[in-house]
């Protein structure tokens, strides 16, 4: 795949929007049928967004739902954008009531692969749309696009992370903690870190701890399962390699806690916690996926399908078990202490005032952050 012509695609979508008719402000659509589109009167279908959850990631409700509602909004799309709550009976629902209320197309975040191609498969068979976003739904012919970011290269960037992190440390001791084994993309992020980690571990230049998967992503869970590593090691641990920021936080919590020395953990996301983290000599590494981009291009996608138009942005073809879907693959960027301040500037990425307040001012001024 040509990455610039997806940026170029991102972009050209997000000038074109700015000039578009708005639309309605409210986050969730009543039911009736499509709105008209100024040019040829043709009529626009309804797009239905449907999030996975608020707890495995502060992204879904503070950069994903504004984003996608500012593109459809632009764009004079009707939208409804709901969030499961980690609750798969729950997203099923959503996507059949919004069915019934007139939705074309589904964006949809998978709570898991099964959840998620019974939902596609329902969309299918009603002649809706769906567009995986961000996580890919497993063994479907029913989805018809997929907008996320290279996963796996995001897990290599974590793995190069701890690498860079631990310099030439022998015998380092490293905790793995990854993400929910549900998630396909967690297993992309494992397979891209595993690709760095283990020649070492192979090697014997580095000893495994322990390698766990975080069940629904859940922070408190990470938590526990991290103090039962260190338990079990005799509080010795020399790096974490955590799959996203809030797993990393219950790491670093974890070693707080019981008054450990600070030592290299990675994340993923780029939050507030996490830079904050990094700022702090707490973690080593993040890695910023620009997140309003996905949106943009995920938005893009969904309007021209809403209008019944063959969308035109460059794709690549992603095997999902069972059919090569059409994606559009984002690149990650890590981000350590160096090079925060070419970051803050985005939209999505968490702003020097927010970043330094209170007790990290002496620390954003150490590090060139002000």
């Amino acid at each position: 795949m040509k990455k610039g012509a997806v940026w170029l695609a991102t972009a050209a979508v997000a000038a074109s929007l700015l000039v578009a008719g708005c639309g309605d402000d409210e986050e969730e659509s009543s039911g009736g049928g499509g709105t008209t589109a100024e040019e040829g009167g043709g009529e626009v279908g309804k797009v239905a967004v449907l999030l996975p959850d608020s707890k495995s990631s502060v992204r879904w409700e503070t950069v994903d739902r504004p984003s996608l509602q500012a593109a459809f909004d632009a764009a004079g799309v009707e939208v409804e954008i709901q969030n499961a709550e980690g609750d798969k009976s729950t997203q099923q629902q959503q996507a059949e009531q919004a069915i019934t209320n007139g939705a074309k197309v589904l964006l949809l975040v998978n709570l898991d692969s099964g959840s998620g191609a019974a939902i596609a498969a329902n969309a299918k068979s009603q002649g809706v749309k769906v567009i995986d976003y961000d996580r890919l739904t497993l063994d479907t012919d029913a989805t018809d696009y997929y907008v996320s970011f290279n996963n796996e290269k995001v897990g290599q960037l974590q793995g190069q992370g701890i690498v860079d992190c631990l310099g030439d440390k022998q015998g380092a001791e490293i905790a793995v903690l990854n993400g929910s084994p549900t998630d396909n993309n967690a297993t992309l992020f494992k397979q891209g870190y595993d690709s760095v980690i283990n020649p070492k571990f192979d090697s014997g230049e580095w000893k495994e701890v322990d390698d766990q998967a975080v069940p629904d992503w859940d922070n408190q869970k990470a938590l526990t399962i991290f103090e039962q590593i260190l338990q079990k090691n005799g509080n010795k641990i020399d790096g974490v390699v955590a799959a996203n920021d809030g797993l990393g936080n219950a790491a670093i919590s974890a070693l707080k806690q019981r008054k450990l020395p600070q030592v290299p953990v990675t994340g993923q996301d780029a939050t507030l916690q996490g830079i904050q983290n990094i700022v702090n000599g707490d973690q080593c590494m993040t890695v910023y996926k620009a997140v309003k981009k996905e949106a943009d291009a995920a938005a893009e996608l969904a309007i021209a399908l809403a209008k019944g138009e063959e969308p035109t942005a460059e794709t690549t073809p992603v095997n999902n078990g069972t059919k090569d879907v059409p994606s559009i693959l984002l690149d990650p960027v890590a981000v350590t202490e160096d090079n925060i301040s070419e970051y803050t500037g985005e939209p999505d990425f968490p702003k020097v005032e927010e970043i330094c307040a209170g007790d990290l001012a002496a620390k954003c001024k150490e590090i060139g952050l002000e």
